[in-house]
This record gives C-alpha cells, structure tokens and sequence, in this order.
C-alpha cells in the first residue's frame, strides 16, 4: 500500500511539474509589447489601451506601459522602435513628419472635420503610401488613429467671431514652433509665442487677446476665468497614432495579427468616446461660468486656413491632390 501511494504521488507531482513547466514556458513564449508615452495614466488613451487593448491581446502578449515619458523621452520613441529597442509608442503626425515631411499634410488646419473623418482618412487608400513608407524605411507599423481632440479659438475681448476677417489684428497666442505661429497666421489672427504656463497671466493682463486649445485644457487651466467667449473654430482635429514594430508584427501568426488590430481600434474607438463625450459636457460647462459659447462659419476658415497651406512652403513635400482627396473622405 505505502509502495503505491508513493508511486502515485510522484506520478501526481510529476503531472504538475510538467504542467507547471508548460504553463512557464507558455508565459515566456509571449510577445512583449513595452508602450511608451509622454501622457499620464489617467490619459483617455492610455486608459483604454490599458482596459481595452492589453485584454485584447493577453493570450498571446503581455502590454506594459510606461506613462510620463519614463521609458523613452518625447520625439525619441520612432527611432527607438527603429532600433528594436522599443516595440509600441503613442506618436503624433508632427513627430513622423520630422523623418517624412509630407506628414505635415496631416498637422493642417482644418485636414480633418471630426473625429469620424481621421478615422475614415486613416482607414482609406490615400493613407496606404504614407503608411508602407515608414514600414518600409523605419520599420514601424501605424495600427491605428487616436483622437486628441477639438482645438477651439478663446478670446477675453467680445466682438463676434463669424469670419478670419473677424480675427484681425487679434493677438492670438499659440505655441512657439513656426508650424504652430504658422496656423495662428492663417486663422486671420497675430500669431504670438507665449510659454503654456504664462498664458493665464497674458490673458488677465492683456498682452494677448486669446488662445487657442481644446475644451478640457480650457477648464483644466482655468482659462475661462479671464476669457469671456469661446469660438467653437474646431481649427484643428488633432490626432494621435498608435505605432508598432514592424518586426513584431511580422514574428506574429496572422491569428495574432488579427486580434492585435481588433485590440487597437477597439481601444482608439473607447478613447475617442469618451473624449468626445466630455468635449460635449464642457460646453455647457463653460456656458455656466458665464462664457459666450457659439460656432462660426467653418467652410469660411476651412478655406482660407487651406489656401494658406497650399501656397506655403509646407506643401511642396505633399503628394499631389492629397488635399482634395482627403477632403473627400468618408463623404
């Protein structure tokens, strides 16, 4: 009796060995997918990468983010992916546009009309040839757009703002790169640079007429203390995407390819969601602490933003006809 209790408890332990040493060696065998990001952890995008995407791929990889610039710094992490050292990062269009300049086309004014249209542009044939470049000659894979949000005109002076004619001699602050001073110009504004955190104390003194952000940056500074209106200009769409190595995509079955984009739109469409529908909340949110809040004539500043690009310098590294054919996107 005592010989065959023996003989089964080994067999029994050796089973659960084994069975441990598969599970390890099944833990081991998954993709490692280290994110990098300058946003925080309460970002709406890294939110839902973490909520929706990880899940979305933890039978086969393990998601480990770093928030706030920790793992690689801001402007660093494409070539960090270039290199193998890195295998996923939040990028923006700005910051591909330093390696491809007809990038740039997708940091105008006005590109996109809402979150739905970078959508259906990132998702269309036109996007395709901007897409295999940066396959091809950086070795990143772009999964996904995420939306940031609407960046609106909020002025502490209360005349009417309908046209960019209406802008004239404002002086609108925006930030100091010359794409950013660039676009404050073809609002019909004066462009002027002013340090992020000296914008308030511009505003209540008036050594600046406005400013130009998305609502919950409006409300987050507090902004609509010393503005009195908000010009729902919608100027620009900003947008985010989610790149991965090319290298790692290539190492997966395409079963896992499949579900690693299911991942990712399913978490860019959470995020912009819940983006969008705080962005409504704020406007009734700025209405009550006592700012004029109302919508202009876009097709007006949709326009003349555009013909302002197209004679600058900027778009002489676009395709030709890309405009027109982002234009018509999703219509």
């Amino acid at each position: 009796m005592s010989s065959t209790i023996t003989r089964r408890t080994l067999l029994a332990a050796t089973a659960a060995a084994t069975l441990l040493t598969a599970g390890f060696a099944q833990a081991q065998d998954k993709i490692r997918l280290r994110m990098s990001t300058v946003a925080t952890e309460t970002d709406q995008r890294t939110v839902a990468l973490k909520e929706v995407f990880g899940p979305g791929v933890a039978d086969f990889a393990s998601y480990e983010p770093h928030y706030n610039g920790t793992l690689f710094k801001q402007a660093t992490e494409l070539e960090a992916i270039s290199r193998g050292n890195l295998e996923m990062a939040i990028t923006s269009a700005q910051e591909v546009a330093t390696f491809f300049p007809e990038f740039s086309v997708f940091t105008a004014g006005y590109l996109h009309r809402d979150a739905a249209h970078q959508v259906a542009v990132f998702n269309s044939p036109l996007m395709q040839p901007f897409k295999d470049k940066i396959e091809s000659e950086m070795g990143v894979k772009l999964l996904t757009v995420m939306y940031l949000g609407r960046r609106h005109v909020n002025l502490r002076t209360e005349q009417e703002v309908k046209t960019p004619a209406d802008l004239a001699g404002v002086k609108l602050r925006m930030p100091g790169t010359d794409a950013w001073q660039f676009l404050g110009n073809a609002l019909g504004a004066s462009a002027v640079p002013v340090a992020f955190g000296e914008i308030y104390t511009a505003l209540q003194s008036g050594a600046i007429d406005g400013q130009d952000n998305p609502l919950p940056t409006v409300r987050d500074s507090k902004f609509y203390e010393v503005t009195k209106q908000i010009v729902l200009t919608s100027h620009l769409v900003d947008l985010n995407y989610l790149a991965l190595s090319k290298k790692v995509w290539d190492a997966m079955t395409p079963e896992q390819q499949a579900a690693t984009q299911k991942a990712a739109d399913a978490a860019a469409e959470a995020a912009r969601t819940k983006q969008l529908k705080l962005e409504d909340e704020l406007v009734a949110f700025m209405k009550e602490k006592g700012l004029k809040v109302y919508e202009p004539d876009i097709n007006a500043f949709r326009t003349h933003v555009q013909a302002a690009y197209l004679k600058s310098d900027y778009a002489k590294a676009w395709p030709e006809g890309i405009v027109d054919a982002i234009n018509a996107a999703g219509k």
